[in-house]
């Protein structure tokens, strides 16, 4: 084990999922660390609850002397602690670094993919938890349970022999991870800025599946670029391996599809599937995944990260397993680079609700500039209202906007919408403030 003791670690941009999953483990291993990150959230509370200080807004002042930096892929290089740390020569170490020399202290089981990989490191953790391994982990997203308490967690280090990471392709950082069991759950192409092509990405998810002993692969998807990743290989859809029934929570056949993941990870790490797959049962999701987010009058609302069309259509169906009355669609593009590759399919699969209502693209790291220049939500709205047949597809750029027109729809008795309505926010950035806002106004 590495003497984590002797380290001082800064996150710069720490109130984010992976990076504030790293600090945690950081500091249970004994390292002191600090950190900073542009705005307050559940995260940055969850690190004040461990007895970190995390201070918010970047300040070069927050900075100590003598300490490494740890930066993410979001982190701009006018950063003025960025900056600080280069003029004291300080390289600063990337979140993928970081991860992987953490996963180095035990067995490994990295799980990646376009979709779905969140949901199923945390199926993952959640079974071996369950069945006694104690994994430590890392997942890119709050679970409920997953904490000491029984609160959420993002990370932990437990005192079992394996590790389970979520894997990220987006910047290529999963490449420095060294797996004994991996995990593709699918591959599409997603991050445009980085992938240059759909070969491309292959040629990575290949070289992340390398090292690998076993690997657990999609069934239903064409994969021989995978050809001679892994000595033992699993296939997996939503019916195989394991047991013939599952009993899960969490609805939807892409749930299905990552619990068999999961399962099949499991498998390959020496554990019986059977009793992991028991043990699912008691799975109650991750945050941002079909999140209940409660009620507004008889209309339903939930939460759902989704940001890709396979995802929003992934979700989409879950929530038409629920069988509503009538089901409505908020969706708020992720990415200027995304909407603009794919607003089409977007609105092809917005068409799976009865009534759409689209904002304007949520910019995270990316300015509407240059080729990215005229881009927005409205796109995404022009497509869906091609696709829906006449269902109503509302164009409502800012979340102002929307808040009002949601509040006088959902209130208006006119529309009827009664009970078994279900109401879904969709999208990567902060729809999800919106849901909660229309159900606390109700609760006022």
């Amino acid at each position: 084990m590495s003497d984590w003791g002797g380290r001082r670690l800064h996150f710069i941009g720490i109130g984010g999922a992976g990076m504030s999953g790293l600090a945690l483990v950081c500091a249970r291993l004994g390292a002191t660390v600090t950190g900073s990150d542009r705005a307050d959230s559940s995260y940055m509370e969850r690190l004040r609850e461990a007895g970190l200080e995390p201070a918010v807004g970047h300040d070069a002042a927050n900075l100590p002397e003598g300490a490494e930096v740890v930066v993410s892929t979001a982190i701009a290089a006018d950063n003025p602690e960025l900056e600080l740390a280069r003029q004291r020569g300080v390289e600063p170490i990337h979140r993928g670094q970081l991860l992987a020399e953490l996963c180095a202290e035990k067995r490994l089981i990295a799980i990646a993919g376009t979709h779905g990989k969140t949901t199923t490191t945390a199926m993952a953790v959640w079974a071996l938890r369950q069945i006694g391994a104690d994994p430590a982990f890392f997942v890119g997203g709050e679970v409920p349970g997953l904490g000491a308490d029984g609160s959420a967690a993002n990370a932990g280090w437990g005192e079992g022999e394996w590790v389970v990471a979520e894997a990220d392709e987006s910047d290529a950082s999963f490449l420095r991870l060294r797996p004994e069991v991996a995990v593709v759950t699918n591959v599409e192409m997603d991050h445009h800025a980085r992938w240059g092509s759909l070969a491309e990405l292959h040629e990575a998810f290949a070289a992340f599946a390398a090292p690998a002993r076993g690997l657990v692969a999609p069934a239903d998807e064409e994969m021989g670029w995978l050809q001679g990743a892994g000595e033992e290989t699993i296939r997996f859809d939503g019916r195989s391996p394991g047991p013939e029934d599952l009993n899960l929570a969490v609805p939807g056949e892409h749930n299905r599809r990552n619990a068999r993941a999961a399962l099949a990870a499991i498998e390959l790490a020496g554990f019986d599937a059977g009793t992991a797959a028991a043990a699912l049962s008691g799975f109650r999701g991750v945050r941002r995944r079909l999140e209940s987010k409660g009620t507004r009058g008889p209309v339903h609302i939930y939460d759902d990260y989704a940001h890709h069309p396979t995802e929003v259509r992934a979700a989409l169906s879950a929530l038409r397993e629920l069988r509503p009355s009538r089901l409505l669609a908020v969706f708020q593009p992720h990415l200027y680079s995304r909407t603009k590759a794919l607003a089409t399919e977007f609105g092809a699969a917005l068409a799976l609700a009865d009534e759409a209502f689209v904002l304007d693209v949520y910019p995270a790291r990316e300015q509407p500039v240059g080729e990215l220049a005229g881009v927005s939500g409205l796109q995404v709205a022009q497509a869906a209202a091609e696709r829906m047949g006449g269902g109503p597809v509302w164009w409502l750029p800012s979340a102002e906007l929307a808040e009002r027109a949601l509040s006088a729809r959902l209130d208006d008795d006119r529309h009827r919408y009664g009970e078994g309505t279900v109401l879904v926010t969709i999208g990567a950035g902060d729809v999800f403030k919106l849901g909660e806002r229309l159900v606390t106004e109700a609760a006022g």
